[in-house]
Formats: C-alpha cells, structure tokens, sequence
C-alpha cells in the first residue's frame, strides 16, 4: 500500500500467528438459552414480585435535542417520595427506585411522579412478612388470592407527542407590509417557458403576479403587466 499524504510511514506488525487468535461467537446461541433460563429462574424466585423491577420515575432525556422526549429514570427523589406520603427507607422495600442525588427542577415533573406514586400506591398488592400476624398497611386475605406477577414493565410511560400545527398567515397585516424588501421584477416577462405570457381575459396563463412593484434606481413597473422574478430587489409601493 503506497503512502497517501504527509502522515506516518506505515510499518505493519503481521509475525505474530493471529488466526490462532481469533476470538469466536459459536457460543452465542447457547449464551442465549442460559440468559434466558436465567431470566426464567429470577421471575420465579421472586414471585410474585414484578419482573422488570421497581418502579421509575417520568423524566426528561437531556440536552435540547432529546428533551421532548420522556423516559423511566433512575428513581425517585426525596421530595418525591414526602409528597407521596411514603417513607424514603420504606420505599425500597415496596418496589419503588429511590435516587437521593436527583432534583426536582420543575414543578410539572414533581406532580407527575407524585401522582406516578399515589396510583401505584394504590395499585399496590403488599404480602405480610408472617402471615399470621399481618400488620398496618398489608392487603388482605382476599386482595392476595387476586395477586399475579407482572411480566410487562410497571406503569410504562407512553410519549404523547401531539403537535398542533397552524397554517401559515400574515401576523402583521397588509400595511405594515409596505416598505418591505421583496424581489422585483422586470417587466412583460413570464416565468413560464413553455407557456408564453397571454394578457388578455383571464390573464396570464402561467399564473404571473400582477402588481404595481417600486424597484429602487430602476423606475416603476406598472399594473397588468407579467413579472417575473429577479436579482434585483425593490420595495412594495
């Protein structure tokens, strides 16, 4: 390989024996069956707790270029969780993802993740460590007959991104229009070629623009004429 541009001599090292060094993937299909068992052998050790883990909070992607999009954080803050009403060491034993180092840097995104805690609160199906001495706060003999282990993802956060799009129209009205820079146009010219300017009943086939135009140096352009765009900019009269 000859040499390209003012850049280091190239002095390739071949001498070692590299196709004995050649790492394979013909373990990939059985690495594959042992995730999935493994997969297989958590949900049922931890039944009947959900098996894509705790719950996360709603947050904002970072940076302007993904901020319009909403995704599960890391968990929730400590604000979060006393205007819950849950108990920040509590939490964790309940299935709820606690981040002490986050903030809240909004109020619209303390709410959504309060009202995130309440519903799942709600929701909540919490087993008695004995079952024979249930405590404050546990469900009862028949809300845990009810009791089935989540496969999907806890609560998962949908992006509605509805965006209303207004047409386009003239905020400034007709009269603060005047003294604008526009293009200006020479006269008893016609944009189309294939099509020739026709002046007469129903104008100009092409669809020329018909106006009186105030081109600076180069005098008036008048009405009924077909004008076609140039290089030379003028200002509406």
């Amino acid at each position: 390989m000859a040499p390209s541009r003012n850049g280091m001599i190239l002095n390739p090292h071949f001498h070692k024996d590299w196709q004995k060094r050649v790492r394979t993937w013909f373990n990939q299909p059985a690495r594959k069956l042992r995730r999935r068992k493994a997969r297989q052998a958590k949900a049922r050790r931890i039944a009947p707790r959900p098996v894509s883990g705790p719950l996360r909070p709603a947050v904002r992607c970072p940076t302007m270029r993904y901020h319009n999009k909403v995704r599960a954080g890391r968990g929730f803050t400590l604000e979060e969780l006393k205007a819950a009403g849950i108990n920040k060491k509590v939490a964790r034993t309940i299935g709820i993802a606690v981040d002490p180092r986050r903030r809240n840097r909004s109020t619209e995104s303390l709410q959504t993740n309060v009202q995130r805690l309440k519903v799942y609160r709600s929701k909540l199906i919490l087993f008695p460590k004995k079952a024979s001495a249930p405590k404050k706060g546990d469900s009862t003999e028949e809300e845990l007959k009810m009791a089935t282990q989540l496969t999907g993802p806890v609560m998962p956060i949908k992006n509605v991104r509805v965006q209303e799009r207004e047409g386009p129209r003239d905020l400034r009205g007709r009269e603060e229009l005047q003294g604008l820079c526009q293009p200006a146009y020479g006269p008893r010219q016609c944009p189309s070629v294939r099509h020739p300017c026709q002046e007469g009943k129903g104008g100009c086939r092409a669809g020329c623009r018909k106006e009186e135009i105030n081109v600076n140096l180069y005098g008036t352009v008048k009405k009924n004429k077909c004008i076609k765009k140039s290089f030379v900019f003028g200002v509406i009269s």
